[in-house]
C-alpha cells in the first residue's frame, strides 16, 4: 500500500501542475482548487491529499462549502486513494452523492509500439488549438477564454496536437511532459469521425513527442464508464493505477 500511495501522490502532483487551477487554498492537506473562468470539476474541487488528515471533518467540509458558495459555485470533493476513509463516510452519511468515477491509467513508454506514430506539428497557437478542441468536443465557444488561460498557465513542456480532415479538425489531444512522466489531456475525436483510428493515432503522436522530450512513462485519466476508450488505452499498454470519484451535496 505504501508504494501505491507513493505513486498516487506523484501522479496527483503531476496532475495539478499539468492542469493548473487559477487559485489553490490549503486547509491542512486538502487542496481547494478554484478557477472562475472554467467550470472543469478538476479545476474546481476539494482534493484531500493525506489519508491521515481527519481532524474536524464536519467543520472543514462546511467551510469548503461556504468558500465555493462565495465564489458562486457548488462545492465538489474529488476523492482519490489519498482521501481519508472517514471523509468519504461522512459525506455519504450526510447525503452527498458520488458521481463521475474515473480511472488513472499508466504505461511504460518502452513497451508502447510507436513505430507507426506520425510526427504531428505541435500547435504553437493556443487560441487556434482551443478553437479546434471546442469544435471537436462540441462545446460552447464561451469556454474559450478560460481554457486559453488554463493551457497558458501550464509550466512543464506542453504539446498541443490536432488532426484535420479537409481542413476541419477531427481529433485533438494535449500532452504535458514533466520530467520522466507525460500526462495526456483532452483526448477527443469528433462524434461523426469515430472508428477511424483517429484516437489511437493522435495518442501515439503525442506519446512520440513525449519520448522526444525525455519521458519514459505516460499517464491519463478516463471516465470509468467509457469502455471504448479504456479498451483502446489497454490495447496500447496502459493499465489502471487507481481510481477517483467526485462527490457533491444532494441539493447540487
Amino acid at each position: 500500500m505504501s508504494f501505491a500511495l507513493t505513486q498516487v501522490r506523484q501522479i496527483e502532483a503531476l496532475g495539478f501542475r499539468a492542469w493548473p487551477a487559477s487559485s489553490v487554498h490549503y486547509d491542512g492537506s486538502w487542496a481547494i482548487r478554484t478557477t472562475k473562468k472554467h467550470p472543469s470539476k478538476r479545476l474546481n474541487s476539494v482534493n484531500p491529499l493525506d489519508p491521515g488528515d481527519t481532524d474536524n471533518i464536519e467543520q472543514r467540509v462546511a467551510a469548503a462549502v461556504e468558500r465555493f458558495r462565495a465564489s458562486g459555485r457548488k462545492c465538489v470533493f474529488r476523492l482519490s486513494p489519498l482521501a481519508p476513509k472517514q471523509l468519504e463516510s461522512y459525506l455519504a452519511s450526510s447525503g452527498w452523492v458520488r458521481f463521475d468515477d474515473s480511472l488513472i491509467m499508466i504505461a511504460d513508454l518502452a513497451t508502447v509500439d510507436l513505430s507507426d506514430a506520425k510526427d504531428l506539428v505541435v500547435q504553437p497557437d493556443i487560441g487556434g488549438f482551443v478553437d479546434a478542441s471546442l469544435h471537436v468536443q462540441g462545446e460552447a465557444a464561451t469556454l474559450k477564454s478560460g481554457l486559453i488561460d488554463v493551457i497558458g498557465s501550464i509550466k512543464p513542456a506542453r504539446g498541443l496536437f490536432t488532426i484535420e480532415d479537409s481542413g476541419v479538425p477531427v481529433s485533438t489531444a494535449i500532452c504535458v511532459s514533466d520530467g520522466a512522466m507525460a500526462g495526456l489531456f483532452g483526448i477527443a475525436t469528433a462524434g461523426n469521425q469515430r472508428r477511424r483510428g483517429l484516437g489511437r493515432a493522435i495518442v501515439k503522436s503525442a506519446l512520440k513527442w513525449a519520448v522526444q522530450q525525455g519521458a519514459t512513462k505516460a499517464w491519463l485519466q478516463v471516465e470509468a464508464g467509457n469502455a471504448g476508450a479504456i479498451a483502446l488505452y489497454q490495447s496500447m499498454g496502459f493499465r489502471e493505477a487507481y481510481q477517483y470519484a467526485y462527490w457533491q451535496a444532494a441539493e447540487a
